[in-house]
């Protein structure tokens, strides 16, 4: 009977901290927290300063299935990058198989050189890896043109380039089995009364790129931004309202 009763407040509890498609919040360090937002899913968000923003948080992704794990974008520096790898391992009990910044700037790829002294390989599209050797960074590893499908765990992730936004080279991640857009900086948030930072971007193709990406994705459930709250759909329809 006990256990029972126990069970049936577990179950009770689990409801409540997933309403809002919101599971747990785990604060790793004072720059870094994990947010899980689906069974497979987890938005890793780090913070870093601007002398333009102040302080503000990137987003970026965790995806795992049967053991295996895919990273979108690095925290903002290296060793964020090692305590993000760290929990994944110690509290997801994954192997991480990739790593995949979604463009080039420091929030997306500053933690690249704690991900290749693990071993670990990393996936960009080709105008990522022109860009950061033209600028002297660390290069990602293993290039792909407009679209690459990675294989984690039994799932497949989804890697494309539909033009140029806020950088020239940003791509979104599509996980299919999850109903789950990565928009990345392409995206932004809902509460975003501007495009951000707009000095590496292409503000003439973003919102026929944004168009694009709209009417490929229209069946999915969870959009996450660069910056800011996840949320459906609405973001993508937000960020071309922008241009408006």
């Amino acid at each position: 009977m006990l256990k029972g009763i126990l069970t049936a407040i577990w179950s009770v509890f689990i409801f409540f901290i997933s309403e809002g498609n919101d599971f747990v919040v785990s604060k790793i360090e004072e720059n870094l927290e994990v947010r899980q937002i689906s069974k497979s899913v987890y938005i890793h968000i780090s913070y870093m300063e601007s002398e333009n923003f102040g302080r503000f948080p990137s987003n970026g992704l965790i995806f795992i299935d049967n053991g295996k794990a895919v990273i979108i974008d690095t925290p903002v520096n290296n060793d964020l990058a090692n305590a993000l790898m760290n929990w994944c391992i110690d509290s997801l009990h994954v192997e991480i198989i990739a790593v995949i910044p979604t463009h080039w700037h420091v929030d997306n790829l500053g933690g690249l050189a704690a991900v290749h002294s693990r071993g670990i390989p990393t996936y960009a599209n080709i105008r990522t890896i022109e860009i950061t050797k033209e600028k002297s960074l660390l290069v990602p590893q293993n290039a792909f043109n407009d679209s690459l499908l990675f294989t984690v765990g039994d799932k497949e992730v989804l890697m494309a380039y539909y033009g140029g936004g806020h950088t020239t080279d940003n791509i979104i991640v599509w996980i299919p089995s999850e109903k789950v857009l990565f928009g990345g900086c392409l995206v932004r948030s809902a509460n975003a009364r501007g495009l951000g930072n707009t000095t590496d971007a292409d503000t003439e193709e973003w919102p026929n790129t944004i168009e694009k990406v709209r009417k490929r994705f229209l069946d999915a459930e969870i959009v996450i931004p660069g910056h800011g709250e996840h949320g459906g759909t609405e973001l993508i329809d937000h960020t071309l309202d922008l241009f408006n």
